[in-house]
């Protein structure tokens, strides 16, 4: 492989990561530059491989098939076949210069494949189970480039990318219904709260979907308050970084609470908001000690 080869998949991963609008930060420019080029080819990798399950008009059979050979490239990639894909040309170099694991991608494959299999969660636990194959291995991936992956950091990054997946949900809901035909609310909590399908499809804000969503709201601020030390834990630009996406994220829930008449409204973080994101992340407050040494996920 020549370096012009391997500075054009760079490049390739660079321009997807900067087109396409997500909610929180991929890879700003206030991740430390050493550390920048590797999470945008992760970010093109799980891209792609998501865009596999949700987007334009393949059958159930071949998303899975094209997730299976993203699955085949990782394989072989581990025994140093060179692919042609820009993306595996990059992601195989990050993998090779930054010592990362091979699993939490794998994990992410897993769960873009459970898209396309599973469309409903019976309860909080199956949509955990999924976050920890769709939202945790990303947080993973970003310790071990940081050389800060020990067990209770990995636990308070679980906490976060858990509630991130979760706030993802709740901004989406609709949306997943009509285009994909998946529900991430519990089911057995839907039925709690005498919240069908129909108030999906029709967009019905009621008491019922209300009372469902503050009970969804209440879980993820918590998960993401539990992960919230590890911003003061680690130091630096990423630190900084880690912070910012919390507060993003706790603004997104701030504005989801306070518009109880309108649960299908997906915020959008003002110019306000983002003064008040730096403002927390810059001069962080600890917050209350938890009574274990480990953080924890039990909600």
């Amino acid at each position: 492989m020549t370096s012009d080869n391997l500075a054009g998949a760079y490049a390739h991963c660079a321009a997807m990561a900067r087109n396409h609008y997500e909610n929180f930060p991929v890879a700003s420019r206030l991740l430390p530059a050493r550390i920048r080029p590797a999470v945008m080819v992760i970010y093109a990798f799980a891209r792609t491989a998501d865009d596999f399950a949700d987007e334009g008009d393949l059958s159930a059979e071949q998303r899975l098939a094209k997730l299976d050979d993203y699955q085949a490239r990782l394989q072989q990639l581990q025994q140093g076949s060179v692919s042609e894909d820009p993306v595996f040309i990059a992601l195989q170099d990050v993998i090779h210069r930054h010592q990362l694991p091979v699993q939490p991608f794998e994990r992410l494959l897993q769960a873009f494949r459970q898209d396309v299999e599973k469309t409903r969660y019976a309860d909080f636990g199956e949509v955990m189970d999924y976050c920890r194959l769709s939202a945790n291995p990303v947080g993973e991936l970003l310790l071990q480039l940081n050389h800060t992956a020990s067990e209770i950091n990995l636990g308070y990054s679980n906490a976060i990318c858990t509630a991130l997946q979760l706030i993802n949900f709740l901004q989406d809901m609709h949306q997943d219904y009509t285009e994909n035909n998946r529900i991430y609310l519990p089911g057995d909590e839907m039925q709690r709260h005498g919240v069908s399908e129909a108030h999906l499809a029709n967009r019905t804000t009621d008491f019922a979907m209300q009372a469902l969503m503050r009970q969804q709201i209440d879980r993820a601020r918590r998960l993401l308050e539990s992960g919230a030390p590890l911003g003061l834990r680690l130091r630096g630009r990423f630190a900084f970084e880690l912070r910012l996406i919390i507060a993003g994220g706790a603004r997104i829930l701030k504005h989801l609470h306070e518009d109880p008449n309108d649960a299908f409204a997906r915020p959008r973080l003002t110019y306000r908001d983002g003064l008040a994101m730096l403002v927390q992340a810059a001069f962080p407050r600890p917050g209350r000690r938890r009574r274990a040494g480990k953080p924890g996920c039990g909600i």
